[in-house]
């Protein structure tokens, strides 16, 4: 039970960072019809800036506290996350939009290559160290016993899955009840019946792109901090699992793509744990990557509208 309550803990924060990140691609997905495969290293470049920002405080303003330090340079790597999603929507995918559909996919590869590439100029092809603020000691949730360690968790741990339920949560009475939601909706299902009804399908585009920069941001800056590194190619990864979270709940639905990012998680990190003790250790963690494409390959087999479909009309 200890490790089944650990692994369960453990799928629940990968799983809130994946579902963060699948965010961002569904709702995209959902008014486009197209992937952003550059959408991942957003989350690189999130984690990346707000190293640079914690740096850049720490060594103009000694006095500044740790955890002030974080909470403004994620503030920063929101912002220019938001910022560069926008860049990329007006230059990369607008003049494509009626293009056929390889051509925004080729287009979306080719900047994340460009993306990594950059990032490697700039900050190094060397992992970097991102600062543990918040505490790291294992808070321990059952009893356990001396076969058996308690489960455990972190603050950081608690903070990561706290925040990300909050965010998705925001999203969702974002588009649900603000007039920006409704936009983003009237806009998925007709542009230019939209248009007609004064909506700008331009302006709700953009900023779709620029919440989902920030979703990125904020993923990459819980991912740094929960494994205490940044590197250029840290957001390849985390992009396709995220993908895949998002075929499977239902791409172009935001409960969807919260749900399919939870449950790859578990999936994941049950599969990863199970695993290495049925095999006495032979197959573990090294291998839970696998698990994401075997869910990706069976749900576009036997579901591949996902779990709750996708309830986008067709467009006339």
């Amino acid at each position: 039970m200890d490790t089944l309550i650990q692994q369960l803990i453990n799928g629940l924060m990968l799983g809130s960072i994946y579902g963060l990140i699948a965010l961002g691609y569904t709702m995209v997905y959902g008014i486009l019809r197209i992937i952003n495969f550059a959408h991942g290293d957003l989350l690189m470049v999130g984690a990346l800036t707000a190293l640079s920002g914690m740096q850049t405080l720490t060594r103009y303003f000694p006095a500044i506290s740790p955890l002030a330090a974080l909470t403004a340079a994620t503030l920063l790597a929101m912002a220019v996350c938001a910022l560069l999603a926008m860049g990329i929507e007006r230059f990369a995918y607008r003049r494509l939009r009626n293009a056929p559909r390889l051509a925004p996919l080729i287009s979306g590869i080719g900047l994340s290559v460009l993306l990594q590439t950059a990032a490697m100029m700039i900050w190094s092809r060397n992992p970097l160290m991102f600062p543990q603020v918040l505490p790291m000691d294992p808070i321990a949730v059952t009893h356990g016993s001396a076969a058996h360690p308690p489960a455990i968790i972190t603050v950081t741990g608690l903070v990561t899955l706290a925040l990300a339920l909050l965010a998705m949560a925001g999203l969702w009475l974002l588009v649900e009840f603000t007039r920006l939601g409704r936009g983003m909706r009237a806009v998925a299902e007709n542009p230019r019946v939209a248009s007609l009804m004064g909506i700008n399908p331009n302006r709700i585009i953009t900023l779709t792109f620029a919440i989902g920069g920030l979703f990125a941001a904020l993923a990459g800056v819980m991912m740094a901090s929960n494994y205490g590194s940044a590197s250029f190619s840290m957001g390849f990864l985390p992009g396709i699992k995220a993908f895949t979270a998002a075929v499977l709940g239902g791409i172009g639905n935001l409960r969807g793509a919260m749900l399919g990012g939870l449950l790859l998680g578990l999936i994941e990190s049950l599969g990863a744990g199970y695993l290495g003790e049925l095999t006495g250790g032979l197959f573990g963690s090294n291998y839970q990557d696998i698990f994401a494409f075997i869910v990706l390959i069976l749900v576009l087999i036997f579901r591949p509208a996902g779990l709750l479909g996708e309830r986008v009309a067709q467009r006339a």
